[in-house]
């Protein structure tokens, strides 16, 4: 017998009732990502019953569907290495393809919405190699065309252009924060330097007005979900929950800015304010996320398909270790180091995570600018050759050869 769907009603009259908060933040790029990390953070909050999210995907609706017949609420798992916690994350109220703009702009133009929030990808930003915005790109000069004309409909096809669209329908005197949560350097600089392109470009300046920045760190493996993660939350809980998402058990959230309309106490929940981000989003930017890509490329080209398969090759560690070697003396001095890499090889050889290396190698030439030619650049500038950082490009070029990576 089918296992009733998990929605946020039966889990009330379950007695564990997890009521909608009004809708106070906006997500835009909803997926298992944002689940597992913002939407965990909020929910965690001990504030939370005031902070409501109206989830927006996507490159794919697909989160949407399985999310809305379920009121927003979905489980997760905790995958640790000897066994599943489950719980139930109740933060997210809505949830929205991301083109549905009808309710996106008046979501947005609210202002009883105090942040957004985004997780668009390094791509999704369409920027240039000098962190620009590409006003070359097809869908951002399309965009422009769309928001010169005053359109606001499904017609626009960038994230950018969408919260533009938000933004300008938005009053002046109704401050928000915009939090990038992508892996980029000074994401929060670059999003408003790109916002502030796109407005300019767009006739749209004014729509920017009131509007902060915030730079975000943020740490959380999250692999796909699977058919037969479905079936364990099913059996260990009860309830069929379509939108279920897979996590270890490790999470981090470091964040710099200013939040002029509020936000919700994540620091209650073990998030991080700091006034100087860029130590710890490099350390994370070059030795996970860098580390993340030695071992795709790797293992890859030596038959591996997981991040707990590559690390356990003694060939994909050894160019692990040769890299994070070089990209140590990149970061910031005054940030740990050792005992982070020693954390991240814990975490890595967690077997019980399934992250798939194809699930890393996308967005591949983006990442290899953003995570190892900083490495390489850095040596360089030291007068040493980056042969760690530079075998990196080296298999990024091999399985490409290979059909391995786009």
């Amino acid at each position: 017998m089918t296992a009733p769907r998990l929605t946020r009603a039966r889990l009330a009259v379950a007695g564990r009732a997890l009521p909608a908060a009004p809708v106070r933040m906006v997500h835009v790029g909803a997926g298992a990502f944002h689940r597992a990390h913002q939407a965990w953070f909020t929910a965690r909050a001990s504030d939370a019953t005031e902070w409501g999210i109206a989830a927006f995907t996507g490159r794919s609706p697909d989160i949407a569907g399985r999310l809305a017949p379920q009121g927003g609420v979905f489980t997760l798992v905790e995958r640790g290495p000897r066994g599943d916690r489950f719980g139930h994350v109740g933060s997210i109220v809505e949830a929205y393809a991301g083109n549905r703009m009808e309710r996106f702009v008046p979501l947005v133009a609210d202002s009883r919405v105090a942040v957004i929030t985004l997780t668009i990808t390094e791509a999704g930003y369409r920027l240039t190699a000098d962190g620009a915005l590409d006003l070359t790109d097809s869908d951002t000069t399309r965009d422009i065309a769309v928001l010169r004309a005053g359109a606001t409909s499904d017609r626009l096809r960038t994230p950018l252009g969408r919260i533009l669209a938000g933004l300008a329908a938005r009053s002046p005197d109704a401050p928000i924060a915009l939090v990038s949560c992508d892996n980029l350097p000074d994401n929060g600089r670059l999003t408003g330097s790109a916002l502030a392109s796109l407005a300019d470009a767009s006739g749209l300046g004014p729509a920017l007005e009131g509007v902060s920045f915030v730079s975000t760190s943020v740490d959380r493996i999250t692999p796909r979900t699977t058919a037969a993660d479905l079936d364990a939350v099913e059996a260990a809980t009860g309830w069929r929950d379509e939108a279920a998402v897979v996590a270890e058990p490790f999470a981090d959230w470091t964040l710099s800015g200013e939040f002029p309309a509020g936000r919700p106490a994540w620091e209650t929940a073990g998030a991080r304010l700091v006034d100087d981000i860029a130590p710890f989003e490099q350390r994370k930017l070059l030795l996970l996320n860098g580390g993340h890509l030695v071992l795709a490329f790797e293992g890859l080209l030596r038959g591996r398909t997981t991040v707990a398969a590559a690390i356990a090759d003694p060939e994909c560690r050894q160019a692990l270790d040769a890299f994070w070697a070089e990209a140590a003396r990149a970061v910031d001095p005054g940030v740990d180091t050792a005992e982070y890499r020693r954390a991240l090889v814990t975490r890595f050889e967690n077997g019980r995570i399934e992250h798939r290396l194809d699930q890393i190698a996308v967005d591949t030439a983006t990442k290899l600018r953003l995570r190892v030619q900083p490495v390489i650049d850095a040596e360089r500038a030291a007068g040493r050759d980056a042969p760690g950082a530079t075998a990196v490009v080296d298999a990024w070029h091999r399985c490409r050869e290979a059909g391995l990576v786009e």
